[in-house]
């Protein structure tokens, strides 16, 4: 009779005699997805261009803010890793690795390591609102603790029920750009909210992109995301819609800012990504395309802040 298959990838790996090579530093490295960082640095970045401009500026808090977005971001990913990992989802991919479901790395490990960074962006939380004095700002964080742990962790998880795009809007949104805006004036201006919309939109094209490189291993899997929900056109209809809409707003602030159409030139990087992805025949093709949509949103991010830093007049030397 034979022992009954574990559900620890690693350990059924073992058992089976196909276990990898354990996982080096590159490796644990890559599962933290570096490509991703655009979308926690970018809304920090407008969010504190945008308190800028409504003449309010604090250097320690949105280095708080950035440390907290930094590490809510890396954290998310190691639990996706670990979770996608242990219910499977992970068995066949076609982008990077990950180390759970290669079995590379023991699921606890990569559990620990998450909540280690989660850990990290609470204290960085609890920072800003140390220096702040905006006690609302622990709601806001308990809540995003919670969705960076539900995005594919728990019984019920969102990232199953077509929500990741959603959730992605919001948190590498509005959430972020306009928290980082009412941690530093106490207030929330209507830039943020056009500026947490833009940054938004991207960071949904990502996950658009994500998933539909994934439609088919999701589908497989049971995991129900919104690519697989409405399709391979409908997915590339969306994103190509998600891309153009932080450009419309770039427009209308360009006409106020100096350096604001200059920003269009992450064209170079945003238009690229749309064609691979509409023309996109297999998974692989999409790969590049994420590379560049991460790319477009913290170019995207970073241009625009620092032409709302310059203000109408740019950086004009002082007499």
């Amino acid at each position: 009779m034979s022992s009954p298959r574990s559900g620890n990838p690693a350990k059924r790996a073992q058992h089976d005699g196909t276990a990898p090579s354990p996982a080096t530093w590159r490796d644990w490295i890559a599962a933290s997805r570096p490509r991703t960082l655009g979308m926690a640095i970018a809304p920090v970045v407008l969010g504190t261009a945008a308190a800028f401009n409504a003449e309010g500026y604090h250097l320690g808090i949105a280095l708080a803010c950035l440390a907290l977005a930094i590490c809510m971001q890396i954290g998310v990913n190691y639990a996706n890793d670990y979770s996608d990992g242990v219910k499977g989802t992970d068995a066949v991919r076609v982008g990077p690795g990950r180390l759970v479901g290669a079995g590379k790395a023991a699921p606890k490990a990569v559990r620990n390591v998450a909540i280690g960074f989660l850990a990290a962006g609470a204290l960085a939380g609890l920072v800003v609102v140390l220096l702040s004095g905006r006690w609302l700002l622990l709601l806001v964080g308990v809540v995003c603790l919670l969705a960076a742990w539900g995005y594919t962790g728990g019984k019920r998880p969102y990232g199953y029920y077509a929500l990741g795009e959603l959730m992605a809007f919001l948190f590498f949104g509005p959430v972020a750009v306009c928290g980082t805006v009412y941690a530093i004036i106490g207030r929330v201006t209507e830039d943020a909210i056009a500026l947490g919309v833009a940054i938004g939109c991207i960071s949904a094209a990502l996950m658009v992109c994500n998933n539909l490189r994934d439609i088919d291993t999701d589908r497989a899997a049971g995991k129900r995301s919104l690519a697989t929900l409405i399709g391979r056109g409908p997915s590339k209809a969306l994103y190509v819609a998600l891309m153009l809409v932080p450009f419309v707003i770039l427009w209308v602030f360009s006409y106020a800012l100096a350096y604001g159409f200059v920003v269009f030139a992450v064209l170079l990087l945003a238009g690229p990504a749309m064609v691979i992805v509409v023309m996109a025949r297999s998974p692989r093709d999409l790969i590049t395309a994420l590379g560049l949509t991460g790319a477009t949103a913290l170019l995207y991010g970073v241009g625009l802040a620092v032409a709302i830093w310059g203000g109408p007049a740019g950086f004009v030397p002082a007499a």
